[in-house]
């Protein structure tokens, strides 16, 4: 029997992506799922594991004619393995019910926000996909066992959003239908919210009473998903010890620069004290897209990386989207859209809010970070490649990473021009480094959820609420918050390899352009492709 056509296979393998999960459908701007919602009941998910594991055995076979194809391959295997894993071994759709609530929330805010398609269309669409919620919903109630008070309770607060958000954004949305789409999504705007309303009382009630399970993946599960998620050699332990001494390093060196700021004080004084400024109100939207505009001229001035068309528009949060998007939030073009045109949303704090959490001293590398030469960029060069895996699959070790390097390569570069820019910017990097501490004790068993909150309270002096919120990410997203201090250094250790093999030759312009060609794939297997062994 003749191998499987390698080329064939990736469609064969989208396709089943797309099916067995069609709210990332529309998030890589693809049309045609925009009116379903994922089916995880255990017969679907054992249904799912059967088709992706006959998948992975096809790509196994596969024969691939050039190294650019094998890296490819490589990173669909892993993927597969990944998600295979995660359905068999961590069961999130039986232990955690933001896994479902996620999917749904989801599925509502890509079709109020993405503009890939039509109004209408995505107006008919979210009727469909609000029609099909109670039987969602009664789906991930008979699914759910025991899961972790953490869990629960998080589920809860999702939950109370998602009402929120069928109670203010989907009117607001549907008032901009025309009468007849309206009408569609309104009779299906009810039952939906009976449903959420319903399901809202079984959290607090009855699965609130069994939530007595650990959030915790362990350590097999944990360095699994180093070794196929993020291609990294290493295991738990090491990277948490190289957590520890960035944490330490970062320590130093924020003292240090509090001492030139403000002699005397710690450098969380001065943090805290810096923290007050806050951009005149009225004009803080102007405010970003001066910051996004400055670093895009900065990068095509400095010749940093080439720089390819995509528009990215700041824009003040919709009133009716306040409640999805509290603070700031990027959108990027979706993976096959037509148009690639990513949307910053900047929410002015109003009557609603709790304070001002805009920073005038974070901005610039908020702006760098999700725009030039961070996220925005990265996306706009991924969504061209002719290679669709490249399009879309991905580790958060290269994209949260490169993110993250980008901060680091602007300071070098002089981008950050104050020196309270810079001391945020080593705040951040304290920040990430914290995470990967964090992220493997928590799914190790080695701290508890209040010692990681009372970790990040004395670490960085944040509110309690705002690092219990932190910190409820790291339980439900094992091996995720690792990946930003990790993938940064990653990077940085790739350009020092090419710089000393390139020698004279070296040309930063160009390492940056051949790192982007690959998308989002694993920082290994972009030195794979590069020719570096390891």
């Amino acid at each position: 029997m003749p191998a499987p056509n390698y080329r064939e296979l990736v469609r064969s393998y989208l396709d089943l992506r797309w099916q067995l999960d069609p709210v990332a459908a529309t998030a890589a701007g693809i049309g045609t799922h925009d009116h379903r919602l994922g089916r995880f009941s255990r017969p679907d998910i054992k249904a799912a594991v059967a088709a992706l594991k006959a998948m992975a055995g096809a790509f196994e076979e596969a024969v691939v004619e050039s190294l650019s194809d094998e890296v490819d391959q490589t990173a669909v295997l892993n993927e597969i393995r990944v998600w295979i894993a995660r359905l068999e071994k961590e069961r999130p759709h039986e232990l955690n019910p933001e896994f479902h609530l996620g999917h749904l929330m989801n599925s509502w805010y890509m079709l109020l926000v993405r503009q890939d398609q039509s109004l209408e269309h995505r107006g008919r669409a979210l009727a469909a996909r609000l029609a099909d919620t109670p039987r969602f919903l009664d789906d991930a109630r008979a699914t759910l066992l025991r899961p972790s008070p953490v869990f629960t309770d998080t589920a809860i607060r999702v939950a109370r959003g998602g009402i929120q958000m069928l109670r203010e954004a989907v009117p607001a949305f549907a008032a901009l239908l025309p009468t007849a789409t309206r009408n569609e999504l309104l009779e299906a705007l009810e039952p939906a919210r009976k449903a959420l309303d319903d399901f809202l009382a079984f959290l607090t009630g009855e699965l609130a009473e069994r939530s007595d399970g650990d959030f915790a993946i362990g350590r097999e599960a944990l360095d699994f998903r180093l070794h196929f998620e993020h291609s990294l050699r290493e295991t738990a332990p090491e990277i948490e010890r190289y957590g520890q001494a960035l944490m330490a390093q970062t320590e130093r060196e924020l003292e240090l620069a509090a001492q030139a700021l403000s002699p005397g004080s710690h450098w969380r004084e001065v943090a805290e004290r810096l923290r007050r400024d806050h951009p005149v109100r009225d004009a803080l939207v102007s405010h970003y897209a001066s910051a996004m505009k400055a670093a895009h001229e900065f990068v095509v001035t400095r010749r940093l990386v080439s720089v390819p068309e995509g528009a990215l528009d700041v824009v003040g949060t919709p009133e009716w989207m306040v409640p999805l998007i509290p603070f700031a939030a990027y959108d990027p073009p979706g993976a096959f859209a037509q148009t690639q045109r990513g949307l910053f949303y900047v929410t002015v704090p109003g009557a609603r809010s709790d304070g001002d959490p805009h920073c005038e001293h974070e901005i610039a590398c908020t702006a760098l970070h999700e725009g030039y030469p961070g996220h925005h960029l990265q996306f706009l060069v991924a969504h061209r490649q002719a290679s669709p895996v490249r399009r879309v699959v991905s580790s958060p070790i290269t994209v949260e990473g490169w993110a993250l390097y980008c901060e680091e390569l602007m300071a070098e570069q002089g981008f950050l021009a104050s020196a309270e820019e810079r001391f945020f910017q080593r705040v951040h990097l304290l920040w990430r480094a914290l995470r990967i501490v964090l992220d493997v004790q928590l799914h190790t068993s080695a701290i508890s959820f209040e010692g990681a909150v009372s970790k990040m309270v004395e670490t960085l002096g944040l509110p309690r609420a705002s690092a219990e919120s932190e910190v409820r990410r790291y339980c439900g997203w094992p091996g995720y918050q690792l990946c930003y201090a990790v993938g940064r250094r990653e990077l940085l250790k790739l350009r020092e390899d090419r710089k000393a093999r390139d020698g004279s030759a070296f040309d930063l312009r160009a390492f940056h352009d051949e790192v982007l060609t690959y998308g989002g794939l694993p920082v290994a297997l972009i030195r794979w492709g590069m020719g570096f062994e390891g």
